[in-house]
Order: C-alpha cells, then structure tokens, then sequence
C-alpha cells in the first residue's frame, strides 16, 4: 500500500496523522477521534475480560484462565504491598490491575499492520485523511492517563493529611517550617508536582512513539520490491518480538509509577 504515496515521507506522515475533529464550531479544542475511540473500546475489551473471567470463576479447582488471572492478581498485590503500606485490596491493588491491563491493551495496537488497518479506517467519514490506531502514540492520551492518576494522588494526600495539612506540606516541606523558607519549599514542590505526570506521561508516548515510527520503517522497505520484502520480514518479525517486552515492560512501568505516586500521597514529610 505505501507504493501508492509519492515518496516516503508522505507515506509516514499519512499514518502520523490524527482523526481530529474540533470539539466547537470554530473553537481551538481538537479531540483526536481516533485515539478517543480505540481508547473507550479497548476500555469495554478490558471490562469483558474481566467479566468473563469472574463469571467462570469457581471456588473449587481453578480454570487455566482464572489460574492465569489469579496469578496476575497475585504478583500486582505483592508489588503493592512493597510499596504502599495501607490496605492493597480496598482501591491501589485494583486500581493497579486496571491501569497495567488498559494500557496493555493500548500498547498492544501496534502490532497491527499500519496498511490493513488503513483498509478498513478509510470507510470511516474523515477516516481516508488518517487513523491512528495506537492511542499511547499520541501523547494527549497518556497526558490524560498521567493527570488522572496525578488527580487521585493530589486527591489521596488531601484525604490523609487533610487540606490544612497538604497546604502546610506544600509551604513547610521540606526544608522546614521557618517562614522565610516557604517560598523555597513551595518552588520545590511545585517542581515535584509539575514533573510526575510530565514524566509519567511522556516516558510512555515516547516509547511508543518511537515503535510506531519503526513498524512504518520496515513497512515502507518492504514496498521496495522483492529485495526490501526480503529484508522486511525478518526485521518486521524481529521488531516485533522485541517489541513485545517494549509494550509489556512500559505497561508494568506506568503501573508501577501510579502505585508510587499513590503511596507517596500517604505519607508525610
């Protein structure tokens, strides 16, 4: 499919390109459909799972599906009891669960073939202009990802230490309490707070970002003939296998970041 484009750099930046639509009649707010739309379905992919393994579930001997989940659920709680010291099962183990899953499954796009996908996103209206299919690619998804989790952390450190004890943490912490310190104490802090979902979020995308653009790579060589076909299909099929431990190790770690962010919520200065 990339022989029908008139070189390379216009083959990778029709894959590149955003369904977006504006969210206002002649408003400066974009939302890109795509990401949106494949995140929300992935999301109902999630949930079905879920439910599909519940809904098997016995209390006698186990399935090979629910001994696989169960297994899964065990090794996310031992992660967050070794970090956060309170109750993993009453909201940070399942919460965990969620986040490594969804974005598992958001990762996991990228192993389909850009061109076939391309096939079926062009009977979508608007779709022909472009469809990205991997929405950790795009870097308002994991932003919205990462501010979520940066809500709740924000939101846990107020229930815990309530809104005069997060103001006083915010002006006293921590090099202390002096007032002449405050203005010291709140930059750094400030810094903190501002960094978390900015490395949260784009340690994600850029790895993301980065696959996707090799996938397009080797895609576009194998349009070269027989000769690049040739060294397309290894290199595809060696990319993607290494990519397997890209996508399953970014999950686990964006996972593991919103345990940290969590626990550091509970404690104090």
């Amino acid at each position: 499919m990339a022989a029908q484009y008139q070189n390379p750099s216009e083959y990778i930046s029709h894959h590149l390109t955003f369904m977006s639509k504006p969210v206002a009649e002649g408003g400066f707010w974009m939302l890109n459909v795509d990401s949106f739309v494949v995140s929300i379905l992935l999301g109902f992919v999630g949930i079905g799972f879920f439910y599909w393994i519940a809904k098997g579930a016995t209390a006698g001997v186990p399935t090979k599906r629910q001994a696989f989940v169960e297994i899964c659920f065990d090794f996310v709680t031992e992660q967050v009891r070794g970090i956060f010291h309170g109750d993993p099962h009453k909201f940070v183990a399942p919460l965990a669960l969620t986040v490594f899953v969804w974005v598992l499954l958001l990762n996991s796009m990228d192993f389909l073939p850009v061109d076939i996908v391309a096939w079926f996103t062009h009977f979508i209206p608007g779709g022909e202009h472009g469809f990205r299919i991997v929405p950790t690619a795009d870097v308002n998804t994991t932003f919205a990802l990462a501010l979520t989790v940066w809500l709740l952390m924000i939101g846990f450190a107020i229930k815990v230490k309530g809104a005069g004890g997060f103001i006083h943490e915010l002006f006293c912490a921590p090099f202390g309490s002096h007032p002449l310190l405050w203005i010291f104490n709140l930059l750094f802090n400030l810094v903190e707070y501002i960094s978390k979902p900015l490395s949260h979020s784009l340690r994600l995308f850029g790895n993301m970002y980065a696959g996707e653009i090799i996938f397009l790579l080797i895609w576009l060589m194998a349009s070269a003939g027989l000769v690049g076909t040739f060294f397309a299909i290894p290199l595809g099929l060696a990319w993607a296998i290494f990519h397997i431990l890209i996508v399953a190790l970014q999950a686990y770690i964006f996972m593991m970041l919103t345990i940290v962010y969590i626990a550091m919520a509970h404690e104090s200065h």
